[in-house]
C-alpha cells in the first residue's frame, strides 16, 4: 500500500471515530497546561494529575510560581519522574513569563522553547493545543505508532517523525492528529504486546501486514519440513519393513 493511501485511511478512520481529541492532562488554563507538560516528561499524565491539584492551589499564578524556590515546588512534585530538576524548570519557566512575557502564554513555538523545561516536544504541545497551530508534537507513543502503521519511513528522531508528519498530514488535521497517535499508542498499539486483535487499522497497517505475511512464511515452512520429515521417516520404516520380509523368507 503506498503512503499516501496510509495517510487517507488514518484521517479519515480518525476523523469519523475520534473528531475531537483531548490530552488527558488536566487543567484550567494554559498556564496549568503549560507546568503539566513540563511535569509529563517521561512520566504518565495519571501520575501528573494525581499530583496538580495541589499544586496548582499553591501556584495558580506565574506569579506565584516565580516567587516560589524550587525547594518548595520539589515537595509537590516530589513523586513524578526527576523531581529536582523540574523544580528548577518551573520556577525558571515562572519568571520568564513574568519578568519576559507579561505573565502571557507565549505563541510560537521558537518563544515557548525559550523557557526552562520547554523543549521541543513541549512547545509543540502547547503551540497545538491553546493556539491551535499546525504542531506535531513527538513523543514515544506517536513515535511508535506512526512507524508501526507506515506513516514514517526511516525516520530515526523525533524531529524526522514530525517533518514527515506535517508533511503529509492536512494542516487542519495535525494539531489533533498528535492526540490521535498518542491514545492509539496509549490504549492498543502498546510498546511490547500490541492489541492488534482489537486494532481498527490493522488492515492497512505496515507492522500487521509484515507480522502477519512473515508468520505465515514462518508456518507454511515449518508445515513444508514436517512434511518432509515424515516422508523421510515413512521411506526408512518402508526399507526396515522390506528387509525384514526378506530375511524371512530366505529363512523359510
Amino acid at each position: 500500500m503506498l503512503k499516501a493511501d496510509r495517510y487517507k485511511h488514518f484521517v479519515e478512520y480518525f476523523s469519523k471515530n475520534q473528531p475531537n481529541p483531548v490530552t488527558e492532562l488536566h487543567y484550567d488554563n494554559p498556564f496549568q497546561l503549560l507546568v503539566a507538560v513540563i511535569l509529563s516528561a517521561q512520566c504518565t499524565d495519571k501520575r501528573i494529575n494525581q499530583v496538580t491539584p495541589a499544586l496548582f492551589k499553591r501556584f495558580p499564578t506565574p506569579e506565584d510560581l516565580a516567587a516560589s524556590t524550587p525547594e518548595e515546588v520539589f515537595t509537590y512534585i516530589r513523586s513524578v519522574s526527576y523531581p529536582n530538576n523540574k523544580a528548577k524548570h518551573l520556577v525558571g519557566m515562572g519568571k520568564m513569563l513574568v519578568d519576559v512575557f507579561n505573565s502571557e502564554i507565549p505563541s510560537g513555538v521558537d518563544n515557548l522553547q525559550k523557557m526552562p523545561g520547554v523543549g521541543r516536544k513541549t512547545a509543540n504541545v502547547i503551540a497545538s493545543v491553546i493556539f491551535e497551530e499546525p504542531a506535531m508534537a513527538v513523543d514515544t507513543h506517536v513515535f511508535r505508532v506512526s512507524n508501526r502503521i507506515g506513516l514514517t519511513n526511516n525516520a530515526t528522531t523525533p524531529l524526522a517523525v514530525e517533518k514527515q508528519l506535517i508533511k503529509n498530514i492536512p494542516k487542519e488535521h495535525i494539531a489533533v492528529a498528535h492526540h490521535w497517535l498518542i491514545l492509539h499508542g496509549r490504549y492498543i498499539c502498546v510498546a511490547r504486546s500490541p492489541k492488534c486483535e482489537i486494532c481498527p487499522l490493522t488492515w492497512f497497517c505496515r507492522y500487521y501486514e509484515r507480522n502477519n505475511t512473515e508468520t505465515a512464511l514462518l508456518k507454511a515452512e515449518a508445515a513444508k519440513v514436517k512434511k518432509v520429515k515424515e516422508a523421510k521417516k515413512k521411506a526408512t520404516l518402508n526399507k526396515i519393513s522390506k528387509e525384514l520380509k526378506k530375511r524371512s523368507v530366505e529363512k523359510g
